[in-house]
């Protein structure tokens, strides 16, 4: 079959596409032009994705996600109720969340099918381009082969619609009308805000106080979608009204900002809750990362030696890594997995691992994760996503399992790496990333020290366009490095309740 080209944005290039999937022009010059394109344009298409001559059409957008849990034998601990520490009933969920997200949180099912509706809008981004990082390679003069699956490209530049358009459709199917929400850099909150007004749902966002002062550009794009943003700790509720009597000039964490909205839905019946990280339900959501990847390594015949993501919450580091955790059990492949988390919230790598509530007041269920302690706000760091107390569970559980390990990096360092990624692949990244960035340029140059020619793997989560103050802090050499205390995280932790399993 013949294929064309098409932009999936400016910054990602071309991706393979059926010529039969694009519209019929009215007039033969426009086809012309088209195929003129294709021509054009298709040798460098392989560098995006380099498929083999007997099938060049793009990878089809998976029609399932993957669930973790189903192939670990050993099960995770399970989520608690915050009152009596028993394991949570289906019933204790249900202020919070639809059905369907429920039984997804609790599945041990391997897969579990994309609805129909939300494949049709995933389409408008996916699939996502796999890129071959030459020109980092080439500037650090490294035998290893880097690529990076690019999340930027959807309509909020992140891959946070991947979780938010199943969770409003499911919600807006049980005939619920309002959702609510927490966000740090606020990737989440527009995505979600952008989830809402396709599927006509009112949506209301709490958005961490140094972000909602730090990034502007990402309450207006919350705006524009409709929804109503109010800077967290707030006024609006009890929790934010504590914080502030406590501290008027506090930063805010997503630890509170989970408590403000988690309260609002607790409160009014006619009110979900939505998450964007942490509970297995969203995890499994953006599985379809992975299992896009899978399939466009496979069409540029490599295998991931080491497989590197960022990690605040876990859901962009899990929905790469868990596919070929999956493939790894099967003896398949056999990659270094690496989380790579802000030296000022380091919760794999200095947190404890035991049962916290996931939000700031406790008004959560008791998580089994790696911790800080819910009370533990992390300094201002410009990586406003990854400033969250605790870990996934699922992925905390993998950790401790063995099947991965974690490092700290400082934010000078984050930045200096994409400055170096920008200034060669021409993507400006978000400083989430940027950690993942500076681990696969410490990993690249660690090979070019032992001639190793290893294939990294990088998760890239999104673009940075609404992160410029961060990279003129930066530039104008503003920027400094901001350590957690040990004497604040030794204060929060002994808050952490006491659960006897």
């Amino acid at each position: 079959m013949a294929t064309a080209l098409r932009p999936a944005s400016p910054a990602a290039g071309y991706l393979l596409r059926p010529l039969s999937d694009i519209e019929e022009p009215s007039h033969g010059f426009t086809q012309k032009l088209k195929l003129a394109a294709y021509k054009r344009h298709s040798s460098s298409c392989k560098i995006r994705v380099r498929a083999s001559s007997k099938d060049l059409n793009i990878v089809e957008i998976p029609n399932r996600w993957y669930n973790l849990v189903a192939d670990l034998a050993l099960k995770p601990p399970p989520a608690l109720h915050p009152k009596t520490h028993k394991p949570l009933k289906f019933e204790d969920l249900s202020p919070l969340f639809p059905d369907e997200l429920i039984k997804q949180e609790v599945s041990n099912d391997r897969f579990i099918d994309i609805p129909d509706e939300v494949i049709d809008v995933y389409k408008l981004w996916r699939p996502t381009p796999l890129i071959r990082a030459r020109r980092l390679e080439k500037l650090i003069d490294t035998p290893a082969r880097i690529y990076y699956k690019y999340e930027g490209t959807s309509p909020a530049g992140s891959h946070k619609p991947n979780t938010a358009l199943p969770q409003v459709w499911y919600n807006a199917q049980q005939g619920v009308k309002n959702v609510v929400t927490e966000t740090g850099a606020g990737q989440w909150g527009s995505s979600l805000a952008f989830a809402c007004s396709l599927f006509g749902l009112n949506c209301e966002v709490w958005q961490v106080r140094v972000s909602y002062d730090q990034k502007p550009y990402r309450k207006l794009m919350m705006q524009t979608w409709g929804a109503k943003v109010h800077p967290s700790p707030s006024g609006v509720t009890d929790a934010g009204r504590k914080i502030l009597e406590t501290d008027p000039s506090s930063p805010g964490s997503l630890g509170i900002a989970i408590s403000e909205a988690v309260e609002v839905a607790a409160t009014h019946a006619d009110t979900k809750y939505c998450l964007g990280s942490v509970l297995n339900h969203v995890l499994l959501h953006q599985t379809i990362i992975g299992e896009e990847c899978l399939k466009q390594m496979e069409a540029v015949g490599e295998t991931p030696d080491m497989i590197i993501g960022c990690t605040g919450g876990g859901s962009n580091f899990a929905g790469l890594a868990f596919p070929f955790i999956r493939e790894k059990l099967k003896g398949k492949i056999n990659p270094i997995i690496r989380a790579v988390e802000p030296a000022a919230c380091p919760s794999l790598t200095k947190g404890i691992y035991t049962y916290d509530y996931g939000d700031t007041a406790g008004m959560t269920p008791l998580l089994k994760m790696h911790t800080l302690g819910h009370d533990f706000v992390p300094d201002p760091i410009h990586a406003g996503g990854l400033r969250y107390h605790g870990m996934a569970p699922l992925i905390s559980h993998v950790y401790e399992l063995g099947f991965m390990e974690a490092v700290a990096i400082p934010q000078t360092e984050c930045f200096q790496a994409a400055l170096q990624f920008a200034r060669t692949e021409g993507l400006i990244p978000a400083p989430e990333p940027t950690h993942a960035i500076a681990a696969t340029i410490r990993e690249a140059l660690h090979c070019k020290e032992t001639g190793e020619r290893k294939v990294i793997l990088m998760a890239m989560c999104g673009h940075g366009h609404f992160d410029l103050t961060a990279y003129e802090k930066y530039l104008q050499g503003d920027m400094v490095d901001l350590s957690y205390s040990s004497e604040k995280v030794q204060a929060s932790l002994a808050a952490v309740p006491q659960v006897i399993p």
